[in-house]
């Protein structure tokens, strides 16, 4: 049960924001979570692979108020996440309530970049960096093909220098990694 993806907790936030206001595609999506007892690591604190588990349920939020969960039933399509940076500033405990920002920051030739965090009494207690993507049966969907399909610019703003420093760092990975 402790490994089990948050379903129930998913469906909660999708039924909740349900009804609200759709977002434009550079809004932040604001959720509210609880650190559970079953959340916790052997550390009595919020465990890492958990929290970016927790970020899936703003995210998907994100998604279904900026109409892009709609916009992929509609075409076929789906997501997945391509790479991930993260930083943890300050513990979570249990039952610790925190806030979530979710947001789009843009995209590049192949990739969407979203920024997430998480927040407690005024301070980030992590932040993640996501590189996702768009796929269908063919593989990668271009997101200026995305972008179109939403009726929107298939231009990007320009990404934040610290996102494009990740970028480069990632295309210098070797990939394979190396044994």
């Amino acid at each position: 049960m402790r490994g089990m993806y948050p379903v129930f907790r998913l469906a909660g936030q999708a039924l909740k924001f349900r009804k609200s206001e759709p977002l434009d595609l550079f809004d932040t999506h604001v959720s509210h979570h609880v650190c559970w007892p079953h959340d916790l690591d052997v550390w009595v604190e919020l465990n890492n692979g958990r929290t970016l588990t927790l970020y899936d349920l703003g995210r998907l939020v994100l998604f279904q108020r900026i109409g892009m969960v709609k916009l992929m039933r509609d075409n076929g399509w789906a997501g997945t996440v391509a790479g991930a940076s993260i930083r943890y500033r300050r513990r979570v405990r249990a039952f610790h309530k925190i806030e979530m920002r979710s947001r789009v920051i843009g995209w590049d030739d192949k990739f969407f970049y979203l920024a997430q965090s998480m927040w407690r009494n005024g301070d980030c207690t992590s932040q993640v960096l996501l590189r996702t993507a768009v796929t269908s049966k063919a593989g990668i969907v271009s997101p200026a093909e995305v972008t179109r399909a939403a009726g929107m610019s298939p231009d990007s703003p320009d990404l934040p220098g610290w996102v494009q420093a990740w970028i480069a760092a990632e295309a210098e990975r070797p990939w394979p990694p190396e044994g």
